[in-house]
């Protein structure tokens, strides 16, 4: 895991994959003109509880909304498990 010339990213800078929070999630949402955010997660996905609201979840793709509340979370596919799922706020718009 070093660099991803197509992203425009790097480990050390902690963007890109390596960000938090929302900004973790606007990248993924956005990282190749949108493909990842569909792609399916590995393995049937990632049972989760919601950030925002507590309720439980799979995220089945790389960005996922939470059916309760409709709080968006993500996770990069170079690290796709539990402990790296992010939270963009109950207020986050995708398309704004």
């Amino acid at each position: 895991m070093g660099e991803c010339p197509d992203c425009n990213f790097s480990r050390e800078s902690g963007t890109g994959p390596f960000a938090t929070g929302r900004e973790l999630v606007e990248f993924v949402y956005q990282a190749h003109d949108g493909a990842i955010r569909d792609k399916p997660i590995a393995g049937g996905g990632l049972a989760t509880t919601c950030q925002g609201c507590g309720a439980p979840f799979v995220m089945e793709t790389h960005v996922c909304r939470c059916p309760e509340c409709g709080g968006y979370h993500a996770v990069a596919p170079v690290h796709a498990s539990v402990e790296h799922i992010q939270y963009a706020g109950p207020d986050f718009d995708p398309e704004h």
